[in-house]
């Protein structure tokens, strides 16, 4: 079953997509893209019997454009929130890039409500002094110009340029989301994300399943920064996909699913109310 549709709450309308029954998987969108990021592990993991529920974060997407500023915090409240009104309790929770550091934030606030994590092209660390300037100061040209220049800038930084070349279906769909992305939404997160806390210490914290998955090819966030989270996390798999860049969900979408059901068919099985009754 394809469930289609927004939901408002006090001062915003969330855009999601929650496709299939079964287990609920939530897969946040890294920026500046949007849900759509997710279409090939939505359709894939909903035949294979999970729940796959995908919002627009704020700003992105079919989700309000809040300006300003929009912490970490806020993606959180907004995606529990959504799974509330959707009635889900307890889930695996994946996110890519700025996604994984709300996956991150997610767990410092909320654990109990997780069971397992997801980790993709993604890091832990806060940001430097010259970071911080850097998103502010692209935060304000974002604003100032809009998204295409920056997009077509980056585009062969978050594929791969033989992905680009090869897969051009790819590279429209990428581009189309980058392109799409309201600058002001865009820009708050930016600033946000600008002033978000170091999650490192946190990771020894995380009691639940992880895996961590990067691109072999992956500027933004490169293999080092997959090992660190792997290596510090209690329960952790890393999987590197190679021949892809910042999206591997996208690039190699066959890879990409094979590691993640790997990963979600090795999970404890989920008491039934009859064995937890016994219990």
């Amino acid at each position: 079953m394809r469930r289609v549709g927004t939901a408002v709450f006090e001062e915003i309308t969330i855009g999601y997509e929650d496709r299939g029954s079964g287990e609920a998987l939530v897969l946040v969108h890294g920026h500046p893209f949007n849900r759509s990021m997710w279409r090939p592990q939505i359709e894939h993991f909903a035949r294979a019997g999970w729940r796959v529920i995908a919002p627009d974060l704020r700003g992105y997407g079919e989700s309000s454009v809040v300006p300003g500023t929009t912490p970490l915090e806020t993606f959180v409240r907004d995606t529990v929130a959504l799974l509330d009104r959707l009635g889900i309790e307890r889930f695996v929770l994946g996110g890519l890039s700025m996604g994984g550091q709300i996956v991150m934030e997610f767990h410092r606030l909320l654990p109990d409500r997780i069971r397992a994590v997801v980790l993709a092209d993604t890091f832990a660390a806060a940001e430097t002094a010259e970071g911080r300037a850097a998103r502010h100061a692209m935060a304000d040209r974002l604003v100032r110009e809009g998204m295409d220049g920056y997009a077509r800038e980056v585009l062969t930084k978050m594929i791969a340029p033989h992905t680009a070349a090869h897969r051009p279906e790819v590279a429209h769909h990428v581009l189309g989301m980058m392109t799409g992305t309201p600058p002001e939404g865009a820009a708050a997160a930016l600033r946000g994300r600008a002033e978000r806390p170091d999650y490192t210490e946190l990771l020894a914290d995380i009691a639940v399943p992880v895996l961590v998955v990067v691109g072999a090819d992956d500027e933004y966030t490169p293999v080092s920064d997959a090992r660190v989270l792997h290596e510090r996390v209690p329960d952790g798999t890393l999987a590197v996909i190679e021949g892809t860049a910042h999206m591997p969900n996208l690039e190699r979408e066959g890879e990409f699913n094979t590691v993640l059901a790997d990963f979600l068919d090795g999970l404890p099985a989920v008491p039934t109310p009859a064995a937890q009754r016994a219990s």
